[in-house]
């Protein structure tokens, strides 16, 4: 177990250190700002969407290691991808980091982002984690109002 959690550790360090997809994007069709008031994470979340896909994907912003490798994570799981597999990936990543710490929890289908589960030992954690994700959500709603975590 101790080598599974090292390697999370390191997928997650990786992805705060270089993370993908960071920058705007101008031709955007999709736009949402973040906070998280608890950690001070701010992010600004940049989508193309045609033909009901999610073309492209940049963020932007400042946070802890947690809330950038979930951005990071989330553009490469998301682009591609229709707004409605988007929609239920964030479901079972909600789930995933939300279930109660000592409850199995089910990863299937979420490939790299497994590694952000364990956070649901840490409550705190667990909105520097979903950050982005609920930006996504407000984002493609077209949700004029910025996302809050409390």
């Amino acid at each position: 177990m101790s080598d599974l959690r090292e390697l999370y550790q390191e997928v997650i360090l990786d992805h705060t250190k270089h993370p993908r997809n960071f920058g705007t994007l101008p031709h955007a069709t999709h736009r949402a700002q973040g906070h998280n008031p608890l950690c001070g994470d701010q992010l600004a979340l940049f989508v193309e969407v045609a033909d009901d896909r999610l073309r492209d994907l940049r963020f932007a912003g400042r946070g802890c290691a947690i809330s950038t490798a979930s951005a990071s994570l989330l553009t490469e799981a998301v682009k591609g991808r229709t707004t409605a597999e988007a929609h239920a990936l964030f479901e079972r990543f909600h789930a995933a980091v939300t279930s109660a710490s000592d409850e199995p929890v089910d990863t299937a289908g979420l490939g790299k982002l497994a590694v952000l589960a364990g956070v649901r030992e840490f409550p705190m954690r667990v909105k520097c984690a979903s950050l982005a994700w609920h930006t996504l959500e407000a984002a493609l709603a077209q949700s004029p109002d910025p996302v809050s975590t409390e």
